[in-house]
């Protein structure tokens, strides 16, 4: 708040503000996709797959992402009002367990991610071997570490926010994971041509080929959205961090609630995608509404 109020005097950039409406109504609907995402892996046998069991992590992130900023409006909404003040213990714990969420939603999301690439990898480069490689035992416990890892570096990142040592390695994190990823999926273009001609006479190997490299086209364009995405976002903390009283960095942060928006719209995207690019998913979404009717 004293950011925002010293920004208008610094800079002619008015702060943008999204209708509280919009807020609602774009984490509901992130919220009800992603659910209707685990409901269908879990009713369909089909898709007990390591794959989907990460699809599901991922779809768990958005979720909170959702969450997160829908607690956030309501909290903003009851200091208006007058029934929470802005420095009061209760209020400041609120504030940490809410920045918690946040951190977990962007750290599980980025680890998902990362989770998925993997499996990508492997699936294209380690065909024959791969349900050897990745059983579902081994899916759940890397899931396990992924989500103990996360929780327990929220937890204490939103501790610790105010330390400079604290916000840089959590900034430094997003683009470092994000280049990561990105050098896996180049390496997996590069490389697939060649892999392909070597297992090309093999059975059904055309066709496995071209649905594995469809897997990794689709956690493509996941990748692409998640950095529109989030990246305003991260670096939003950082400006606000290390410059918030240059006009510049000010006239930026004055679209907070637009950042915070695309967050929520990840939420949406993703099962549109899922939705979009995987039968089985489909298949299952037309069973569950045809039963529902």
């Amino acid at each position: 708040e004293n950011i925002s109020d010293f920004s208008l005097n610094i800079t002619d950039c008015a702060q943008v503000v999204v209708p509280e409406e919009v807020f609602f109504t774009v984490a509901a609907a992130g919220i009800l996709e992603n659910l209707l995402i685990l409901i269908a892996v879990v009713r369909n046998k089909n898709l007990h797959l390591p794959m989907y069991f990460f699809i599901c992590s991922l779809a768990i992130s958005d979720m909170l992402g959702s969450l997160y900023k829908t607690l956030e409006n309501i909290f903003i909404i009851l200091c208006k009002m007058g029934y929470l003040t802005r420095h009061g213990d209760f209020e400041k714990k609120l504030d940490d367990a809410m920045d918690s969420m946040f951190i977990l939603s962007l750290l599980g999301s980025i680890f998902s991610l990362l989770a998925i690439a993997a499996d990508r990898y492997i699936t294209i480069f380690y065909a024959l071997r791969y349900h050897n490689i990745m059983t579902l035992r081994r899916a759940v416990v890397i899931l396990a570490i992924i989500w103990a890892f996360c929780a327990g570096s929220s937890i204490a990142i939103a501790l610790f926010s105010y330390e400079a040592a604290t916000v840089i390695p959590f900034t430094v994190l997003f683009p470092l994971m994000m280049f990561f990823i990105l050098c896996l999926y180049v390496h997996m273009f590069l490389l697939a041509r060649s892999h392909a001609k070597k297992i090309a006479s093999l059975p059904s190997s055309t066709i496995h080929h071209r649905a594995n490299m469809k897997g990794a086209i689709t956690l493509t364009i996941f990748l692409g959205v998640f950095l529109c995405c989030w990246a305003p976002f991260v670096l939003h903390i950082l400006l606000a961090r290390f410059c918030p009283h240059n006009p510049y960095c000010a006239c930026y942060m004055s679209i907070f609630h637009v950042n915070g928006t695309l967050i929520m719209c990840n939420a949406i995207i993703n099962p549109m995608i899922f939705a979009f690019r995987s039968p089985e998913l489909r298949n299952t979404f037309k069973k569950m509404f045809y039963c529902s009717r």
